[in-house]
């Protein structure tokens, strides 16, 4: 294939990405933004095979270990489910880190193979990318690692600090900028290999004190960096389609970074270093005390919802695990024939990745018009009879405003207390995944419904 050819088909991929990217940015064009990421994708893998122009033996491996691992990746997407998703997510993340690291290990290695000399006298240009490469995908790799350990509950989702964390995290940082200029003067092996060593260490350091509340930042922080990864080891693959790709995915996950930081309060630059979520959490675990609460069960809740006028519905992560959004559509239906006005409130930090709870409804047919985000429905809790909390926990705590030594404080969180009743659907008074107490069980107008969230919301409905 020609290479004028090749420049115009990468830059009809490019252009495909960059639909899907449109396409993903709302639900409704959702399916068709995957599908030009699909044919994009097809695309690009296929140009860069026939490139290649000889054929060696070689290829047979190559294709050999692309069905297996396409194989791999294909069953592992279609059976797992909604509420593992975040968890899939951050390990194709490590992947990819992976991936670029081992790229920049066989460029290092044997350069003539990617045109970019002889070992120890590899083009400086070359060098720099690949150093940059390895080094964020290090990074991604191992940060990713232990998100997915958090997100899986195998390492507890709280914040593991210690004093002089920071600075550490820093003089980590600036040893990895001087090593790769030392790299570039003496292209010695052994920097090489330390490089990308340090850079395994700083990625399990910026995320460990990362608390779970801010764990939806993490898998776009970690989103963004997967793509720089990517990009830089184009330029050292000189593949445009790479490039390309990777620039569009670091920068949105960047931007999405930004929003979601906006939206909780937290600081961008801190997120990018990993120094947020770390804040002392003993402020929110303090209070074991018996509190009093009321409880109630789905004749209750039927009973409050057939005599209110308007119901916001709050969906969490405790939905996602039930399964119950299916069960929950059902009870809304019910609801509306009665003639209730239903809406649904969704936070951008709810569940455990962004648009995880948007995803859910769409998957059982919400319609796109009754779902909200936190800045267009937080002002109708006050007018609303009832909210119907089924597994949003921290999203909802209260502390979030009232609290300055809480781990969430500053947070945005949805004003559910200012309904005139509160049905909190929950398996127990158990923490959040940010491990603190919320106040909203204890509050007056709050009727807890302790049952499973997909058990209890088609009880709901039969009561109706």
């Amino acid at each position: 294939m020609s290479a004028n050819l090749s420049a115009i088909l990468y830059l009809v991929s490019g252009v495909l990405f960059i639909l899907a990217l449109r396409g993903l940015s709302s639900p409704e064009t959702s399916r068709q933004g995957n599908l030009f990421g699909i044919i994009g994708m097809v695309i690009a893998v296929s140009v860069t095979f026939l490139s290649v122009g000889n054929f060696s033996s070689g290829f047979i491996y190559v294709l050999i270990f692309l069905a297996i691992g396409g194989s791999v990746g294909a069953f592992i997407a279609y059976r797992i489910p909604m509420t593992a998703m975040p968890e899939l997510v951050a390990g194709f993340h490590s992947l990819v880190g992976l991936a670029a690291v081992f790229v920049a290990i066989s460029a290092f290695i044997n350069p003539a193979a990617f045109n970019l000399g002889t070992p120890g006298n590899i083009k400086l240009a070359s060098l720099i990318e690949m150093a940059i490469g390895a080094a964020v995908g290090a990074i991604t790799f191992s940060g990713s690692v232990i998100a997915f350990l958090k997100l899986q509950g195998i390492m507890s989702g709280a914040p593991i600090t210690f004093k002089g964390q920071h600075l550490l995290n820093a003089l980590l940082l600036i040893l990895i900028v001087i090593l790769t200029i030392y790299l570039c003067s003496t292209q010695s092996s052994n920097l090489f290999w330390i490089l990308i060593a340090v850079s395994f260490l700083i990625g399990f350091l910026i995320i460990i004190p990362i608390g779970g509340a801010d764990m939806p930042v993490v898998i776009s922080m970690l989103n963004s960096y997967s793509g720089w990864a990517a990009a830089g080891i184009g330029f050292t693959l000189e593949n445009t389609a790479l490039i390309i790709t990777g620039a569009l995915v670091g920068s949105s996950g960047a931007i999405l970074s930004y929003i979601m930081c906006k939206g909780m309060n937290r600081s961008f630059f801190n997120v990018i270093l990993g120094g947020f979520g770390a804040t002392d959490q003993t402020s929110g675990m303090q209070s074991k005390e018996q509190r009093p609460v009321k409880s109630g069960n789905a004749d209750d809740a039927a009973f409050l919802m057939k005599n209110a006028s308007s119901v916001i519905i709050v969906p969490g992560y405790g939905m996602a695990v039930a399964q119950a959004q299916h069960a929950l559509r059902e009870m809304v239906d019910t609801l509306k024939k009665n003639d209730i006005k239903v809406s649904y409130a969704i936070h951008p930090v709810a569940g455990r990745m962004p648009g995880h709870m948007n995803v859910l409804l769409a998957e059982a047919n919400v319609p796109y018009d009754e779902v909200f985000e936190l800045e267009e429905i937080n002002n109708d809790f006050a007018n609303a009879d009832v909210a119907f909390v089924i597994g949003a926990n921290d999203v909802t705590n209260p502390v979030a405003k009232t609290d300055p030594q809480s781990p969430i404080y500053g947070m945005p969180v949805l004003d559910v207390e200012k309904c005139k009743s509160v049905l909190f659907v929950k398996r127990s008074l158990s923490p959040g995944y940010a491990g603190i107490d919320n106040d909203l069980f204890y509050k007056e107008n709050t009727l807890m419904l302790f049952a499973d969230a997909k058990k209890m919301t088609e009880d709901i409905t039969k009561n109706l």
